[in-house]
């Protein structure tokens, strides 16, 4: 496989800028952990129907993994949990991936791998291609069928298209920081005209998107494929998923895993903040390793000196891309963003600034553009569409204008590589129209062990929300596991990772309480 594709399955794992959200023992209290073979459910009934779809992997990245079967299926749901009988559906799409290795089948494993907006059946097709390659144990493979899902208003999922092509380059390349107030007041118009877009063309359906439909979906989901209790790997926003699913049915829980937690009882603001804290710490940690390590790193030994002037310089001098576009600190921005994901990254990131520094701007817009979904012919994913409207439906307590100018100041002391953008980034839902659905927050009762995982370097969901979900969700049935690494999310990249978290998914076997797995 090539760079890209290695990159899309980093990248997929997201939680995107300007999105901040954000027991009892297992039913049968009695029982001891099942070995493997003996999960909740070993159903192969159910009401989709699946169909053969090799052109899915195809698609993505030219063949499909060797050994696995890829069908694919829709499942209409009400677009209204509340008025379930109005005869009005979404369809939510779902890809099964099932090995021809596998024997004693536990059920399905489903898929989410953050976001909102995030294809759930990309990244399933992703993970198939195994462990060599970032994917999934064989442990995984050979005991359930992978199900991959696009929530509704994502890709394949009744998709929400609401941004124009040019508003969103406008609005990736606009500066970061806009300091002047002619400079901040344009990019609010942009984002009050998106916001009105949005509204214009979806109107009565906006909160119709909202993470709690998309939870009461997931169990829609688990019904069609004839699974008695839900198996979850829910990654990055999805562990808000996750989370609001354990608390609506929390008798319908075989096993969660909650990788890079949000933190469902904080603000918008504190969200945004606390997103803005985790980059500054990524930050601060790629540049230690620039100093560390010269000899990988080209703008060594003053990382942060080299990005804060090239971002400085992209104000007045940009560079021009292949394509035309001009390198504007947007774009080099984001490109800085996506570059944290991954430890792997860095390397990518100190080239692409090295580069910039003589007139070359094509890898800092690749950086970029993995991060944005945007092709080549400069079209999007509607990635971001969805982004926003899951945000802001969400979300009821956006800030006013003055409020995010006034946390855009604050935060430039406090965050200066990322909180002016991380507040500016709330802006859309200040400008939202539609109504609100905000997800519950509170202990999941009555559910069974849920595994939440944390990486102490994330920045996208840094890792002080992995106890505090876990406190969330119930003393009894939040169990936190520490990746002591770097990166957005933690499965599976280390042994110790792994066979922790394949343990608890194939044996419901609860890793031991406290355990920190070593960076490598």
């Amino acid at each position: 496989m090539d760079r890209r594709f290695v990159a899309l399955l980093a990248v997929l794992v997201l939680s995107l800028s300007g999105c901040t959200l954000p027991a009892f023992a297992p039913n049968g209290a009695d029982e001891p952990a099942r070995p493997a073979g003996a999960g909740a459910s070993s159903a192969t009934t159910g009401t989709a129907d699946w169909r053969p779809c090799p052109e899915v992997p195809r698609e993505l990245v030219g063949q499909g993994a060797r050994g696995m079967s890829y069908d694919c299926a829709s499942v209409p749901v009400p677009r209204d949990w509340n008025a379930p009988h109005s005869g009005e559906t979404y369809e939510v799409a779902m890809i099964r991936i099932r090995s021809e290795r596998q024997r004693d089948r536990i059920g399905s494993l489903l898929l989410n791998p953050g976001g909102p907006g995030g294809s759930g059946i990309d990244y399933a097709v992703y993970l198939s291609f195994g462990q060599a390659l970032g994917g999934l144990p064989t442990e995984i493979t050979d005991q359930f069928d992978i199900v991959g899902f696009d929530p509704r208003g994502v890709g394949r999922s009744s998709p929400v298209k609401c941004i124009s092509d040019a508003d969103q380059d406008a609005s990736f390349g606009a500066d970061p920081d806009p300091v002047s107030q002619a400079d901040f007041d344009a990019i609010a118009t942009l984002n009050k005209k998106i916001a009105d877009g949005c509204a214009a063309k979806y109107g009565a359906q906006l909160p119709y998107f909202s993470t709690e439909q998309a939870a009461r979906d997931m169990d829609a989901l688990r019904e069609a494929v004839g699974d008695e209790k839900l198996s979850y790997l829910g990654f990055s926003y999805g562990t808000l998923l996750g989370a609001t699913y354990a608390q609506l049915f929390p008798d319908k829980v075989r096993a969660l895993v909650l990788d890079g937690a949000i933190d469902p009882t904080e603000n918008y603001v504190r969200g945004s903040e606390a997103q803005a804290k985790g980059f500054e710490r990524a930050f601060a940690n790629f540049t230690a390793w620039c100093t560390k390590t010269p000899a990988k790193c080209p703008i060594a030994p003053d990382a942060r000196g080299a990005v804060t002037d090239a971002l400085a310089k992209a104000k007045t001098s940009p560079v021009r891309g292949a394509d035309g576009r001009d390198a504007t600190p947007g774009w080099i921005f984001f490109g800085v963003i996506s570059s944290l994901y991954t430890e792997s990254g860095w390397t990518l990131l100190a080239k692409a600034i090295a580069e910039l520094q003589t007139g070359d701007a094509e890898d800092i817009f690749e950086l970029a553009d993995q991060y944005a979904e945007r092709e080549p012919d400069g079209t999007y994913s509607n990635m971001f569409d969805a982004n926003l409207t899951v945000n802001c439906a969400d979300n009821e307590d956006a800030p006013t204008v003055a409020e995010v100018r006034k946390l855009q100041n604050e935060w430039r002391t406090k965050y200066p590589m990322f909180g002016p953008a991380l507040a500016v980034g709330m802006l859309p839902c200040t400008y939202w129209s539609g109504e609100r659905d905000p997800y519950p927050a509170g202990a999941a009762k009555g559910a069974p062990d849920i595994v939440v995982v944390g990486t102490t370097g994330d920045p996208a969901t840094p890792y002080e929300n992995t106890t505090d979900l876990a406190n969330m969700l119930g003393p009894d049935v939040g169990h936190v596991l520490t990746w002591e690494g770097e990166g957005h999310t933690a499965y599976p990249q280390t042994k110790c990772i792994v066979d922790a978290v394949d343990g608890y998914l194939i044996d419901l076997k609860v890793p031991q309480e406290g355990l920190r797995c070593p960076a490598r």
